[in-house]
């Protein structure tokens, strides 16, 4: 009798990319509906709680009939305007669950899906619309903001890339850019603090970006921005077969962050296992591990939330389980964050969960990118062509005015 072959999650496997791919969609479709009702004077609390009603429909409706865990790899949380964490209150603390959002106010949504326990996440930061308002011109400290956050990411997205990978020319010629060296963490966050400072912004105190796993979004490698000490290094490097969630958090301020002594609601199972005394306890960690698995919850989302929030202090205390700590802006300056969860093939970077691209040309600032070499580092593809269609291709006088995610869906066609 043959012996069980283990299941390949690696990317080497087809149907690891499509169940990536198929995470995407829906995360992607959830996020262009939760951000439709960022408006002026709709409760968080709400937005949040139909976000994951709609996400556990989509859910629903892949996958049927099979063998294989589903579900939410990071609950629906809308952070408001100087709140830098993801944030999602409960219906249960009265204050926080009135909290509404006020115009022009840079919301942070956050959201993602998981098949087989292979999780897209994606965030995007979206300005509070007045209920009557149309999209418009973005101008002032709002366009600072955005201008300065959709490019820092689109550098680092491209600093992702392992040196060589997307060379061209002769084999002689390829071997010499693979043999490039890496850009440091500190170079990385120096070039990236040169593309906010053109806007008078600063990049988020700790900003942190994870290799993501199977069941795990904080894995073996990590990359720190702005570390606040010396815990804060990058542990590995991106290399082709890698899944990571790449974050981006830039302030109009100074971008220094401070722990507020609000109520830590969304929580991550660890790795650690203790015998927990209390009855409350063991029943809200066995509703969690059925529920989530070792992905990010809301304690909203366990059945009795009054409940959760007693069975969890012992889970906490015990390590058994991570509360994710409320973080804001130590100057209470509007932050704008992004994530975007980006697979390395051998062809390139292909962005699996990302946010839509930020329409630069409605974003009117009197300030400006002047780094040559930044410039042309945003002018690089994040990945080959691999097709025969869009060769012809039409200048453009920015960099961020490339359809960058839509190439990328294009050029990963062939990736595997």
């Amino acid at each position: 009798m043959a012996e069980e072959v283990a299941a390949d999650y690696t990317l080497n496997n087809p149907d690891t990319l499509t169940k990536y791919k198929t995470a995407a969609q829906i995360s992607h479709k959830v996020l262009e509906a939760v951000s439709s009702w960022c408006v002026e004077g709709a409760k968080v609390l709400s937005i949040c709680q139909r976000g994951d009603k709609l996400l556990n429909e989509e859910i629903a409706k892949v996958y049927k009939g099979k063998k294989i865990t589903k579900g939410i790899s990071h609950p629906t949380t809308v952070s408001p305007s100087s709140y830098i964490t993801p944030y999602t209150p409960l219906s249960t603390d009265a204050d926080e669950a009135a909290i509404t959002l006020n115009s022009k106010e840079p919301v942070k949504v956050q959201l993602g899906a998981q098949i087989d326990g292979l999780g897209t996440i994606v965030c995007d930061t979206v300005l509070v619309k007045a209920e009557k308002d149309q999209d418009g011109e973005i101008t002032g400290r709002d366009a600072d903001l955005l201008l300065a956050t959709y490019y820092a990411n689109e550098l680092l997205l491209r600093l992702m890339i392992p040196p060589g990978l997307l060379a061209s020319g002769s084999e002689q010629d390829k071997k010499k850019a693979a043999a490039e060296k890496r850009p440091t963490q500190a170079k990385i966050s120096q070039l990236l603090e040169t593309v906010v400072k053109s806007y008078d912004c600063s990049i988020v105190e700790g900003t942190t970006s994870w290799l993501f796993e199977r069941n795990e979004i904080e894995g073996k490698k990590k990359f720190v921005l702005n570390p606040p000490d010396k815990e804060g290094r990058a542990e590995g490097v991106p290399e082709v077969g890698d899944v990571w969630g790449v974050e981006m958090g830039v302030s109009l301020g100074a971008g220094k962050v401070k722990t507020i002594d609000q109520r830590p609601t969304l929580h991550r199972r660890t790795t650690i296992t203790y015998q927990l005394k209390r009855p409350s306890s063991r029943q809200t960690l066995s509703e969690i591990v059925k529920k989530f698995g070792n992905f990010p919850f809301s304690l909203r989302q366990l059945d009795d939330e009054r409940a959760a929030k007693v069975g969890v202090v012992e889970c906490v205390r015990s390590n058994v389980l991570r509360q994710y700590e409320v973080v804001t802006d130590k100057d209470n300056a509007p932050v704008a964050r992004l994530l975007t969860t980006i697979a390395i093939t051998k062809n390139g970077l292909v962005r699996l969960g990302a946010p839509p691209a930020l329409d630069v040309s409605k974003c009117k600032s009197d300030k400006k990118i002047t780094d040559e070499q930044i410039l042309k580092i945003l002018e690089q593809p994040t990945a080959r062509s691999t097709g025969a269609k869009g060769k012809s291709k039409k200048k453009k006088k920015k960099p961020a005015k490339k359809a960058t995610e839509e190439e990328d869906e294009e050029e990963s066609s062939e990736d595997e």
